[in-house]
């Protein structure tokens, strides 16, 4: 008989979750309230002084964003219960940074996303709440900004229920709106709360519900209700009979359709006016799950390849994943780890996979933004870092010596911007490669090389603000000021039809010769690269099959029209020829390098530019010059909406078109406009296009 898994009480008091949003939503101000009304900070920081506790970084506090997910624990207790630990991750909500907002999801168990109750759903808010869809977090929402001259909360849940799957159910509505915004009405509790703001909202008392406001709430209470009784039969059966409904009935459904992600319970609130935040606590507590309320971690053996599940039980074989390395100036690389089965110690030897290195853990850290507490052991359900493991990369995993598992590694978009850097002082230049070494382990999508032709060094990033940031860590944190070259993009080049080519490498020269063909058949395909060896047994010898790869490989990362990476192609492997004395695995990888060159000429090649969605929110006075600009970039506008005064338009922009524009946004706004960016698609390059920037590249 199967042995019924029962958790550890602690861990049902445990809640791992991630607070994203779009720039500007008030993401890390609601961070910084829960820090304060935790008892985890006794000021609260505020970001546009640059005092923000989470935004610990020097270029987080000047520019006012949030670029690494910084990681912190607090506990706090709903009413005069017992304290729960609430291990948050704050994530940038720039959409430079994403790759953090993902490596944060992989690790978390729920979420809160944040919502500007003026802007509503904002591009990056969107892209958020697709990464919390992959990896199946559970969340709540917190409309916050709702002090500011035009939020409308909801109108912010209409966007919600226009755009996403899972249905926003709002358990709050709220007392007053714009400059008079006071509180919110509970309508599980049938209570209006309004903050005293006289103990920076520490405290809060509860009042009547207005009677204007009496006929909303009763609607919103009811199809609350109605959205929660599919997930609970017994709620369903009060409803339908009439009976009265208790509050602990509706958290009960709300906390079952959340954790199923059909439900996402929306709060609403003014974290810089000190409204709302611990009733957000609540909620976490109430509707986001504990450790033992997801799905077990799933990985495979690195030996056998057998699938293998981890549960949140401490007194499993350890195993954790590392969703983050940062270079501690004072303790050297960290890598931040969320355990997920077992429990490990200070001194504890470990696998890491996929390396199969055996590691000895020197010190175990628990997080609070900047300042780091040693700790003697995490357990299942806990978020640390681990200092001192060495080649190691995010997504790595770490294992029990005797019980190896693998966990899905994170997937990490390819750059799209790069730059040329050098140091200032020449004798700067080992230093730089060090510090770009650490950033390159800390950041994947930030990527080093060196141009074989012109020996520069050549960074590249997700975007122009990616980039400034990493110049700017280079002078100040590793002490190498540089100078950089323009922003360049980073094309891509693929082909358009079949080609099928010879590549014949045969020299003789008296000694021992060279001999090696093979043939190659390329098709476009819609995404990826894919390489099939279709060759007969006996044609070639197996052990040359690896040279043929490594020859096509190296050709799909140099481009052959302009040194771009190649992309949405696939290579079979078709024929050949070699001879017994001749042949060797160098012929073979120059053979299929012609043999791919030859072929890619054939299949009519093409450039691709990267396309970036933009989405500008301008006052409605400068709407026809914002367009006008747009279309003067060969932009395509996709979407223009209204929204109180200002208009919000959508549109397509080819990246090498954006440099600079946030610079020329604010002249022609007045300041007044904001904009967000993130990358779209490839699309290809017109020959009009492709004669002006690379001139010397004919058409075929």
């Amino acid at each position: 008989m199967k042995q019924e898994f029962k958790a550890e009480p602690y861990l049902e008091k445990i809640r791992n979750i991630g607070i994203a949003a779009h720039i500007d939503a008030g993401k890390t101000t609601t961070t910084e309230r829960i820090l304060f009304y935790t008892g985890k900070i006794h000021r609260m920081g505020e970001v546009d002084e640059g005092s923000a506790t989470m935004d610990w970084m020097e270029q987080e506090k000047e520019r006012g964003i949030t670029i690494t997910a910084a990681a912190t624990t607090v506990y706090w207790s709903k009413g005069t219960g017992e304290p729960y630990r609430i291990n948050i991750v704050d994530t940038p909500g720039h959409v430079d940074f994403t790759i953090e907002v993902e490596r944060s999801l992989k690790v978390l168990d729920g979420a809160i996303i944040v919502f500007c109750g003026v802007g509503g759903v904002e591009p990056q808010s969107e892209t958020v709440w697709r990464q919390a869809d992959k990896y199946q977090v559970p969340r709540i929402a917190f409309v916050n900004k709702l002090d500011r001259v035009g939020s409308d909360f909801l109108r912010v849940v209409q966007m919600m229920e226009d755009k996403f799957t899972s249905k926003p159910v709002p358990i709050q509505l709220p007392l007053g709106s714009e400059d008079e915004f006071r509180g919110v009405i509970d309508l599980i509790e049938e209570q209006g709360y309004i903050w005293l703001d006289e103990t920076e909202g520490r405290e809060f008392r509860p009042i009547p519900i207005p009677n204007e406001l009496k006929g909303l709430v009763k609607e919103y209470r009811e199809r609350m209700i109605e959205a929660v009784c599919d997930f609970d039969e017994e709620l369903l059966r009060k409803y339908l009979a009439g009976e009265p409904i208790l509050p602990e009935d509706i958290r009960r459904g709300l906390r079952k359709g959340t954790l199923a992600i059909k439900l996402v319970p929306v709060l609403c609130g003014s974290a810089l006016k000190n409204k709302g935040i611990q009733k957000l606590l609540d909620a976490v507590i109430d509707y986001l799950p504990s450790p033992v309320e997801v799905k077990p971690a799933t990985g495979i053996h690195p030996k056998t390849k057998s699938l293998e599940e981890r549960r949140a039980d401490p007194k499993s074989p350890f195993s954790a994943l590392i969703f983050k390395i940062a270079n501690d100036p004072h303790r050297g690389l960290l890598s931040y780890i969320r355990v997920y089965s077992g429990k490990v110690r200070q001194g504890d030897t470990v696998l890491v996979v996929p390396t199969m290195d055996k590691v000895r853990i020197q010190k175990l850290l628990l997080l609070h933004a900047n300042r780091k507490d040693e700790i003697e052991m995490l357990q299942a359900g806990e978020i640390g870092a681990v200092v001192g493991i060495k080649d190691v990369k995010t997504g790595y995993t770490l294992a029990n010596l005797a019980h190896p598992i693998a966990f899905e590694p994170m997937e990490f978009p390819e750059p799209v911007v790069f730059i040329a850097v050098e140091p200032k002082s020449k004798g700067d230049e080992p230093k730089l490669f060090q510090s770009l070494a650490i950033l390159s382990i800390e950041d994947p999508t930030f990527k080093v090389k060196t141009d074989p032709e012109t020996s520069q060094t050549i960074i590249s990033g997700m975007g122009e603000l990616h980039l400034d940031i990493l110049i700017d860590r280079l002078k100040r944190e590793f002490g190498v000021p540089c100078r950089v070259g323009k922003p360049q993009v980073s094309y891509r080049e693929t082909i358009t039809k079949e080609g099928v080519a010879e590549g014949r490498f045969i020299r003789q020269t008296g000694g021992k010769g060279h001999y090696a063909v093979v043939t190659l058949k390329l098709q476009p395909i819609a995404k990826g690269v894919e390489i099939y060896n279709e060759i007969k047994e006996g044609t070639i010898p197996k052990e040359f099959i690896p040279a043929i790869r490594q020859g096509i490989e190296e050709n799909i990362d140099a481009g052959v029209l302009a040194g771009y990476p190649i992309i949405n192609i696939r290579v079979h492997i078709v024929d050949g020829a070699f001879h017994e004395v001749d042949s060797s695995e160098m012929d073979f990888r120059i053979a299929s390098s012609i043999a791919f060159r030859d072929a890619f000429i054939k299949a009519n090649p093409v450039l691709m530019q990267p396309i970036m969605d933009l989405e500008v929110v301008t006052p409605e006075d400068y709407l026809g010059s914002v367009i006008a600009d747009i279309n003067a970039r060969n932009g395509k506008v996709t979407h223009l909406e209204s929204v109180k005064g200002h208009r919000i338009i959508k549109a397509l922009v080819p990246l090498a078109a954006t440099f600079g524009y946030t610079t020329t946004l604010r002249s022609l706004t007045q300041g007044r406009a904001t904009s967000s960016m993130q990358f779209s698609h490839y699309e290809k390059l017109s020959e009009e296009e492709k004669a002006k920037i690379f001139p010397t590249i004919p058409t075929f």
